[in-house]
């Protein structure tokens, strides 16, 4: 089946006139090196949507002609902007073009927007996915681990076809065969995976099935039905954690596409030592390659992250960890023999996105 070519409403808004409130921001302070295990999610992070009025529209009642002026005329004067803290002191700042969805589901708030950066998927106030780069994310994601593991059986292909949208070929037979996305809701990392021509068994595990239908209606560029029809596509709603810790399965590429492991959120399980040890247990011999996203890849400059997290906790270290991408390379480094850390820019996050491939 042919896959999409390539290119992670409000009913209240919160509209900002005075100063805003407080938010959780995508980097996160994490304290040991090695995380302890909470719960699990497939959000890639939280913090509050935050959509305005532009300032001739908050200052109406100073600026109208004595009251003349029609609610229309005055609403075209003003605008929405869509507003996504990256780190403390830096935000991204767009104009809202349009509201295509937004929902509550049991895990998430859930909505398609239309920006700077186009179609583009929040959760929770974050933008998880946009049409103009997903596809840098969900490809750096999967190409590498899937490439490398068929370099570790010595079966890699050095011809990949030149047609975007057609698969990428090995010699028939030869691994990858068998591949489990943890989270991925958005079927794009399933549909970058189902272009590998050896590609006979893709296990995806998401926790919350409204994005995946959400997904499937406003973001088919995403991937869509065509990935849900796909013969080699099985989807699982649940816990991918739970999922792993109990599956007898084993596969040739493991790829966790969740959220970032905030210290008290419900991913961090999928951080652990413990759980990274289950992953090698499932993966195959001697092909068998483990990747996760692992947040931002240090773009805030340390000094200007959190600066006061040291003084608040009167350690009067203002340098410690503020972001997962070092910590999860060194947790993952403890369980496997190599653990290769790789980075992206992805526009619409603000930043530099960090990942991490693990292998013996």
């Amino acid at each position: 089946m042919k896959l999409p070519h390539r290119r992670k409403l409000v009913s209240a808004f919160s509209f900002i006139s005075t100063s805003p409130t407080s938010h959780s921001f995508r980097h996160h302070n994490f304290v040991h090196p090695i995380a302890s295990p909470r719960r699990t999610s497939t959000t890639k992070n939280k913090t509050s949507i935050l959509v305005k009025m532009s300032e001739s529209n908050q200052n109406y009642n100073n600026n109208t002609n004595n009251g003349q002026e029609t609610i229309e005329a005055q609403r075209a004067k003003g605008g929405f902007r869509y507003v996504e803290d990256v780190a403390p002191g830096l935000k991204l700042d767009m104009e809202l073009k349009t509201i295509h969805h937004t929902s509550i589901s049991d895990i998430q708030e859930v909505q398609v927007i239309d920006s700077y950066f186009g179609k583009t998927l929040v959760t929770d106030g974050k933008t998880q996915s946009a049409e103009h780069d997903e596809f840098v994310y969900h490809e750096s994601l999967v190409h590498p681990a899937l490439f490398w593991s068929a370099l570790l059986s010595g079966t890699a292909s050095s011809s990949p076809s030149s047609s975007p949208s057609s698969s990428l070929r090995h010699p028939p037979g030869t691994a990858p065969k068998s591949v489990f996305i943890g989270g991925g809701g958005e079927l794009a990392t399933a549909r970058e995976v189902l272009r590998h021509s050896t590609i006979s068994r893709l296990v995806m595990v998401d926790i919350d099935p409204q994005v995946i239908d959400v997904c499937k209606r406003f973001l088919p560029e995403w991937g869509g039905q065509a990935v849900l029809d796909h013969p080699k596509f099985q989807l699982v709603v649940g816990d991918a954690h739970k999922y792993l810790m109990e599956t007898k399965e084993t596969f040739d590429v493991i790829i966790m596409d969740i959220s970032d492991p905030i210290e008290a959120g419900p991913g961090i399980a999928l951080y652990t030592q413990e759980f990274y040890r289950r992953a090698k247990e499932l993966l195959s011999k001697p092909n068998g390659v483990f990747v996760t996203q692992a947040g931002s890849a240090d773009f805030v400059p340390h000094p200007h992250a959190f600066p006061e997290v040291g003084r608040e906790n009167g350690d009067g270290d203002a340098s410690r960890e503020t972001t997962c991408f070092a910590p999860i390379m060194n947790t993952l480094a403890t369980v496997f023999d190599h653990a290769v850390p790789y980075s992206c820019p992805v526009a619409s996050f603000g930043e530099d996105w960090g990942f991490v491939m693990a292998f013996d």
